[in-house]
């Protein structure tokens, strides 16, 4: 007999979303009927809210819906098939968002540079879910899903939680003085090819390179074998790791290619394989799936790293997850707010540009996508570190995003300047900025000021050959609520193209009035740039 089980997704201290029907789902026996009561008082009212639901199990599974209520606190919710009871308490009813993505959303509060965050007094009003991080389904997944739960800040686990999960929700419970909630569901390392299901990859003959990738890799091999070299590799990685961290601790300036000399080749991330997270769609069945569908409000995202090695493919693969998540949600409107790749380039490396295709299709998802909000972070890098450690102004520029798009309140930070159109002048062209109709501040470590033109090498121009050449702004003018930047070329006399920080690293300089920079761009995607 099925016992009744709600996912593990629901625990004590859970946040509910409010203003939505709330899905309450787990497993049970066949055809036994679940019923669900939530009960608590509003926030900052003596008025008694309650929500009740039924539900009968089918093929092993119930969903119910309780109707939507008001934010608050200390609510309780009791489930029942008549045998047996479960009762969740210390309940919250507020704005929940999933966090999804690569390392720098998983990069934990105690590693960022906020960390004295931690110090705050404890804070019933905001909260957080992990999924576990596990890559393969076998009994000790099952097993110790069930020992995952929901946090409040201040508890044990806080110094785990995600840092730009917790400055995106901490700001946007002062904001709405609501509890939030943050589920986590981001493992480091992988593509978006991870998050997504097969049939998604199948049905586009570009993003099947993804599968392909990984039919042949494992081709031959059966899954015990694959099981039993990833288990051997993460040994020996574990033990490398450790090597390589005492060897940067005494030789913190190192470079990589002197690391593997000393050490060996780094097998990262190891072999690919039925339990390999970086496997495409592994994470998806592992992870997004065990929170499938539990009531959001929308979805925050900070990936794309370890797509760069495929970044012509980039727009069409997150743009195929955003559909997908929706879809699985069942909301085609649910907000999308992602984050646009920092600077970065490792010492060693050559500047292959890679990045600037991925930062360009993520630019390009927020212009066509609908409800989707883009956090430009292009000044937030680190020069050879590909995780930087401030998270704050992140979070903080995501939760903008979230105020305007899923809230309809006006935020001061949500939007910085941005390219908007191009056009030809004699000698010349002209780059019409929008969100910057007062003009740019040029930021140096030892100065601000207004941006005259002068200061800045960041703007290149080419002819019709895409040959680019580095460019000057020869004038600055405000037209129709947008600034206008005379940009002009040597020896080209009639510039086709332009393009501003096209490059993997390089410094910021220009910012919006309100603190946001100057996102990077190019006029057309039709100048000839491939990644050598």
């Amino acid at each position: 007999m099925g016992r009744l089980k709600l996912a593990a997704v629901f625990s004590d201290k859970c946040v509910l979303q409010r203003g939505k029907s709330i899905v309450i789902f787990g497993s049970g026996e066949e055809n036994a009927v679940v019923e669900a009561v939530l009960s608590g008082k509003v926030l900052g009212q003596d008025e008694e809210q309650e929500g009740r639901g039924r539900a009968a199990v089918k093929d092993g599974r119930f969903e119910l819906y309780l109707p939507a209520l008001r934010a608050g606190l200390d609510h309780t919710l009791t489930v029942t098939d008549g045998e047996t009871t479960v009762v969740l308490r210390d309940i919250a009813i507020g704005e929940v968002w999933l966090a999804g993505g690569q390392s720098n959303m998983e990069l934990e509060l105690q590693n960022c540079a906020e960390r004295d965050a931690l110090d705050r007094p404890a804070d019933r009003m905001l909260r957080f879910y992990y999924t576990q991080k596990r890559a393969y389904m076998d009994e000790d997944f099952f097993r110790s899903e069930e020992e995952t739960a929901w946090e409040c800040f201040g508890d044990s686990g806080t110094r785990c939680w995600s840092a730009v999960g917790y400055f995106f929700g901490d700001r946007l419970k002062n904001e709405l003085q609501v509890p939030v909630g943050i589920i986590g569901c981001n493992w480091g390392g992988t593509s978006a090819s991870a998050w997504i299901p097969e049939e998604a990859l199948e049905e586009d003959r570009e993003l099947d390179i993804y599968l392909d990738i990984y039919r042949k890799a494992t081709e031959g091999r059966t899954e015990e074998q694959q099981l039993r070299e990833y288990r051997e590799y993460t040994v020996l990685q574990a033990e490398y790791d450790k090597r390589m961290e005492a060897l940067y601790r005494e030789h913190p300036d190192m470079e990589w290619d002197k690391v593997e000399e000393i050490l060996g080749e780094n097998r990262y991330p190891g072999p690919l394989g039925c339990s390999n997270p970086c496997r495409p769609c592994g994470l998806y069945d592992c992870m997004v799936r065990r929170v499938l569908p539990y009531t959001l409000k929308g979805f925050i995202y900070y990936q794309g790293e370890s797509d760069d090695h495929l970044p012509h493919l980039y727009y069409k693969l997150f743009s195929r997850l955003i559909r997908q998540w929706r879809e699985d949600w069942g909301d085609d409107e649910l907000p999308f707010l992602f984050v646009q790749l920092p600077m970065h380039r490792y010492r060693q490396d050559p500047d292959f540009k890679n990045w600037c295709l991925i930062r360009e299709a993520q630019d390009r998802v927020y212009r066509t996508v609908r409800n989707t909000g883009m956090a430009c972070a292009i000044d937030q890098g680190e020069f050879n570190e590909i995780h930087p450690k401030a998270k704050k102004a992140i979070g903080e520029r995501l939760c903008a995003q979230a105020l305007e798009i899923a809230y309809g309140r006006e935020a001061q930070d949500a939007e910085g300047p941005r390219f908007a159109w191009a056009e030809p002048g004699e000698g010349e062209l002209v780059l019409h900025i929008s969100g910057a109709a007062d003009g740019l501040l040029y930021r140096s470590q030892t100065e601000e000021k207004n941006f005259s033109g002068q200061e800045t090498g960041s703007f290149e121009v080419a002819g019709a050959d895409g040959a680019y050449v580095p460019a000057e702004v020869t004038g600055i003018e405000r037209k129709a609520g947008e600034l206008c930047l005379h940009v002009r070329g040597e020896k080209i006399r009639q510039p086709v193209f332009a393009r501003y920080l096209w490059t993997n690293y390089a410094q910021v300089y220009l910012f919006g009035r309100n603190g946001l920079p100057l996102a990077p761009f190019r006029t057309d995607r039709n100048d000839g740039f491939a990644v050598k």
